[in-house]
């Protein structure tokens, strides 16, 4: 089974039929119980178990149940997407089980798809949410967090907390396995960003050929990248060596731009196929379409190229 997703919104819902819940800047999962073991399933569909072992306790909650949630890790105590970056992409046991002593995650259980063999997506988001608060699921390393009535005003707290804005979901709603839908609405506040990676140039500094920085694609409504901007800040130390361990075996001879990329951003650059996805935080688009000063925040691998494409399209 795959999650089901928000839609952006254009405005904030009103009136009996809505419930609002915090966005929270982390990792999508579907956490399945059964018979005592947890499996833990990214967006995509990739088992992410072994990553984020403190959550492992959960499957001592009930015999079966599925539920859809967020990963978070916590940086100065809000969520962070660049403090879970090192931990989505460990697949090492006992790795992992070192970095859950010192960067400890957080699932935000928001939804509750099964329970004792029982499917519960065709029934109503207030019924799933009603049955989901009953079975109490308080842990170290997990929480049911609220839901709240007034959006307009969840929206205004969560900017003045620096959180990353607010999910609101229609309650009469069932729950629509892969499928994006205006029953979910998203409001983010922050300018994050998902984009491929389509090239890369050396850094500047030396002549070490090391990478330096990305060119940057987004969706340009024909299912091809348009040139989103050069991005550098941020790529340094570990997280570039392991950026461009990703990008190498995807090296091509011609850019995958479907349209053309300045000479200032592409000369030196080597092009890639653009399969590897980042998040990146920017102060604006521009109204050509350009990042304004990207910071990187890390590789996605819960999403694909294709997930961006989807979401360009609803």
């Amino acid at each position: 089974m795959r999650p089901m997703l928000a839609s952006p919104a254009t405005f904030i819902p009103v009136g009996d039929d809505w419930i609002h819940e915090v966005k929270w800047d982390g990792m999508r999962v579907l956490a399945d119980v059964r018979d005592g073991v947890l499996t833990l399933t990214s967006r995509i569909g990739n088992d992410v178990t072994v990553s984020f072992p403190e959550l492992l306790p959960l499957a001592d909650s009930y015999d079966d149940m599925l539920l859809d949630g967020e990963v978070v890790a916590l940086d100065g105590g809000r969520p962070s997407f660049g403090a879970l970056a090192d931990r989505m992409h460990v697949r090492d046991r006992r790795k992992a089980e070192r970095l859950a002593t010192v960067r400890p995650v957080t699932l935000m259980i928001f939804d509750l798809l099964r329970l004792y063999g029982s499917d519960l997506t065709t029934q109503p988001l207030s019924a799933r949410r009603e049955l989901l608060e009953r079975l109490d699921l308080s842990g170290r390393h997990w929480q049911v967090p609220p839901v709240y009535e007034d959006g307009k005003e969840l929206f205004a707290a969560t900017l003045e907390q620096g959180l990353e804005g607010v999910v609101s979901k229609r309650l009469s709603a069932p729950y629509l396995a892969g499928r994006r839908s205006t029953d979910w609405l998203k409001s983010p506040h922050r300018a994050t960003l998902s984009a491929v990676v389509c090239g890369w140039r050396p850094e500047k500094t030396n002549d070490s050929g090391r990478l330096g920085a990305v060119l940057l694609g987004v969706p340009d409504g024909n299912g091809g990248w348009r040139f989103a901007g050069r991005m550098g800040s941020g790529i340094a130390g570990r997280a570039a060596v392991q950026l461009a361990e990703a990008l190498a075996p995807h090296t091509r001879a011609h850019s995958p731009f479907s349209d053309a990329v300045p000479r200032i951003d592409s000369v030196g650059a080597t092009w890639v196929d653009p399969v590897v996805v980042v998040e990146a935080r920017t102060l604006e688009v521009t109204r050509d379409g350009r990042l304004r000063q990207p910071a990187y925040l890390g590789i996605r691998t819960d999403l694909t190229p294709d997930d961006l494409q989807e979401a360009d399209g609803a």
